[in-house]
């Protein structure tokens, strides 16, 4: 680690532990996304982007690409734990950082929620003698557990759990391919990247504000800046390998599926949640299907949850020792250098919201929405943040990094969020009317947020660097 990587630059102690190498933060990236993401969420994709789940894919990569690149360049400006709050803290202000923090913080802490629900509904449905609830407690109490050994213990536990995944999307893959090869489905066809029967550009990008929710957990690595031996060069390449190999295998996933499905005309017209284990009863029989619907409950119920919970502990953790939260959750475990009471949080509001969620017929819908708002409006401010930082506070030359990728990137992004449906929107609203309240209050109680000030001649030291790139 090179000296300027520093946290301490920063006014902050150097209290996580460095042991987490590039392949290690690609595998937590990876299994934070799931390589099997679109098993679960394949009928509603296909059915909200016309048949097209190829090209929703696709350009859900590329926008986030843009994304990744502006992480990358906001990392490197401050390698600390926090994401998008340290971001735009630092590179706008310290008020918009806590409204951004708190943005995220609707992905972050609901998405342990979601994934261990989703996985207890379908662990329930194959093992029906054990209720949801029952299984959601199991989910949440072991990875709480693995957790709090320390990120070592994680990153190993979630190298084990990616490659189980890949054995099972390559066992469908082949299957697959050989059934399309017999005859089974459909013949090899273009339309799943591209109907023009049904093609639109606002149908694409409503597909990709559901279809994103695959992709949401690239950004989780830039949580681990702290914890990285690399620093922040270490954590944007990780950051880019990882959207592109998930990208990769979610389009290769959707296409067989979508040439196996046994009705396409029936599922254009209403999205089914067992579409995809449908498509692989076609390949390989009820066996396959089982394994397909298994091998989700498992990846969203322990190891998609697992990385979940250490990426909103650390978030916590980062606004918690701002003081922008309860200082109690900016405690680390001397022993195994985690933040135990973030850890701990997160695990009972899991157990909390799920148990409430469940009740709900409509409860991993409205979970999904709120979580995919809440990330996208936090990756809109993180392109202002680049910007403002570099171009207008550093007077960047680097106008491609600096001013052109974050437009683009920007202008995709809030696409997504005019065509999203009403109710994540509506939602997503609401959230954000809720943390200006919080922000008022604080105000209010004299805790104004502000971050740690920079020494000045850290200041011009970065503006020499980048007036000089």
């Amino acid at each position: 680690m090179q000296p300027q990587e520093s946290i301490e630059r920063f006014g902050y102690r150097q209290e996580l532990r460095r042991g987490i190498g590039l392949v290690d933060l690609v595998f937590y990236g990876l299994i934070f996304m799931v390589p099997i993401a679109p098993f679960a969420i394949f009928g509603s994709v296909y059915f909200t982007s016309g048949g097209m789940p190829v090209l929703t894919y696709l350009v859900g990569m590329i926008a986030l690409l843009f994304t990744a690149a502006s992480y990358a360049q906001m990392v490197k400006a401050f390698p600390l734990s926090g994401s998008v709050y340290n971001y735009a803290g630092r590179g706008i202000s310290a008020p918009v950082g806590f409204m951004t923090g708190w943005a995220i913080l609707l992905d972050y802490v609901l998405a342990p929620c979601l994934l261990y629900l989703v996985a207890s509904i379908a662990m329930h449905s194959t093992v029906p003698q054990i209720p949801v609830w029952l299984w959601l407690l199991f989910f949440v109490a072991v990875n709480t557990v693995i957790n709090l050994r320390g990120i070592r213990m994680t990153m190993n536990l979630t190298k084990v759990m990616i490659i189980a995944e890949l054995a099972v999307l390559a066992l469908f893959l082949v299957i697959g391919f050989w059934a399309l090869l017999e005859g089974r489905g459909r013949d090899f066809s273009l339309s799943p990247l591209f109907n023009p029967e049904t093609f639109s550009w606002p149908v694409v990008f409503g597909a990709v504000s559901i279809a994103v929710l695959s992709f949401l957990g690239f950004d989780g690595i830039s949580m681990l800046v702290e914890e990285s031996t690399g620093g922040s060069a270490q954590v944007g390449r990780a950051m880019r390998l990882a959207l592109i190999l998930a990208g990769v295998l979610f389009v290769a996933q959707v296409w067989v599926a979508a040439l196996l499905v046994p009705d396409p005309e029936g599922l254009l017209k209403q999205a089914s949640d067992t579409a995809f284990y449908d498509a692989a009863a076609v390949a390989g029989g009820e066996t396959l299907s089982h394994i397909a619907a298994t091998a989700t409950a498992i990846s969203w119920g322990l190891a998609n949850t697992l990385v979940a919970q250490v990426a909103v502990s650390r978030l916590l953790y980062a606004m918690a020792r701002d003081r922008q939260l309860p200082s109690f959750l900016a405690k680390v475990s001397v022993r195994h250098s985690v933040p135990t009471n973030a850890i701990l949080l997160v695990a009972g509001l899991s157990v909390a919201l799920g148990l409430f969620m469940s009740a709900r017929e409509d409860g991993v819908s409205l979970l999904g929405s709120l979580i995919n708002m809440g990330a996208l409006v936090a990756f809109v401010v993180l392109h202002v943040s680049v910007i403002v930082h570099y171009v207008v506070r550093m007077r960047s030359a680097a106008f491609w990094s600096h001013l052109v990728v974050p437009l683009v990137g920007m202008a995709i992004l809030i696409f997504v969020v005019i065509n999203a449906n009403v109710m994540a929107q509506t939602v997503g609203l609401l959230w954000l009317a809720l943390g200006a309240l919080v922000l008022a209050a604080l105000y209010a109680m004299g805790r104004r947020p502000s971050l740690p000030d920079l020494p000045g001649s850290h200041e011009a030291g970065e503006s020499k660097a980048v007036h000089g790139r």
